[in-house]
């Protein structure tokens, strides 16, 4: 009997022990969460690094603007952290930037934990590309639509203008404000959209790129995309020769791989074809550079 008591006393305290360490962590992490916002500001959560920029860029220093996928993730596929999950519960609002896989896995999961905080679609009013009968792992996702909109001049004002009305909504008292910076933010947009179409004007017009992240970029310019990727999966030996082919045919010079993938399919293209491989960031914060980066390689 002594012995059962022991045995029921060790399972006992091995599960208060449990408890106890569950508690804590999320004590520190809710500890932390506090911390990292320790601006006094409102918060307002964002998916990606660029939407961040366009949302600061409006919102002055009203607002602490943090993003959700961090630097060097990919969007198609992260989880957020526990710490992030905490975090999220004192952002007033989070705008999303529509059709990105981050937010078809988790965005119904957030705003069910978050009933208070508003949402707010800033790819309303944006031009998609569609392509019906694609599945979510694919580069297209609901509704067959190719989400990243915002490597577009066209699409970044439609952005702008939807992150300005969100933000007027939510500080009534600086409308006048929020504006003002809108029609700064545009001006930037409208200056990099004339700077893009002259770098362009004697440049490639067909360019391949590892994951198809400048689709709406191609289409604003009248340019051709060609994806390594295939299904959002690695191209099969058939594929990957047949991408050699066709870039002999249409005489691309340029691949452009992001961070977030594999390389080694484009280098072994490169090596095929004499292309040069170039690493650009479609996520980067510092939007505006990046499109003339790409803009720049092209011309070269």
């Amino acid at each position: 009997m002594t012995g059962q008591l022991m045995q029921l006393f060790t399972h006992l305290k091995y599960y208060i022990m449990k408890k106890l360490i569950y508690i804590l962590t999320l004590f520190i992490l809710y500890g932390c969460g506090n911390a990292s916002h320790n601006s006094g500001k409102p918060v307002i959560t964002v998916t990606l690094e660029p939407l961040r920029h366009f949302t600061e860029a409006i919102a002055g220093d009203r607002f602490e603007v943090v993003s959700m996928v961090p630097k060097g993730s990919s969007p198609e596929s992260y989880d957020p952290t526990p710490q992030q999950l905490v975090n999220l519960s004192r952002s007033e609002a989070y705008l999303r930037i529509g059709y990105i896989g981050f937010e078809l896995a988790w965005m119904e999961k957030l705003t069910a934990n978050h009933p208070d905080m508003k949402v707010y679609d800033t790819s309303k009013g944006v031009e998609l590309i569609r392509e019906e009968g694609h599945h979510h792992g694919d580069h297209y996702h609901e509704g067959g639509v190719e989400p990243h909109i915002w490597n577009s001049t066209r699409n970044a004002s439609v952005i702008a203008d939807n992150i300005s009305a969100a933000l007027c909504q939510l500080d009534a008292d600086h409308q006048a404000e929020y504006r003002q910076r809108l029609d700064s933010l545009k001006r930037v947009i409208a200056r990099t959209d004339a700077e893009v179409r002259t770098l362009l004007a004697d440049a490639d017009s067909t360019f391949l790129i590892y994951h198809p992240a400048l689709s709406y970029f191609a289409r604003d310019y009248g340019l051709k995309q060609i994806s390594i990727e295939e299904g959002g999966k690695e191209p099969s030996p058939a594929t990957l020769q047949a991408l050699i082919e066709t870039c002999r045919k249409e005489k691309v010079r340029v691949i452009f791989v992001q961070q977030e993938f594999d390389v080694r399919n484009a280098r072994l293209i490169a090596d095929e074809s004499g292309l040069r491989v170039v690493p650009v960031n479609p996520l980067s914060y510092d939007w505006a550079e990046e499109m003339l980066r790409v803009a720049r390689e092209l011309k070269r």
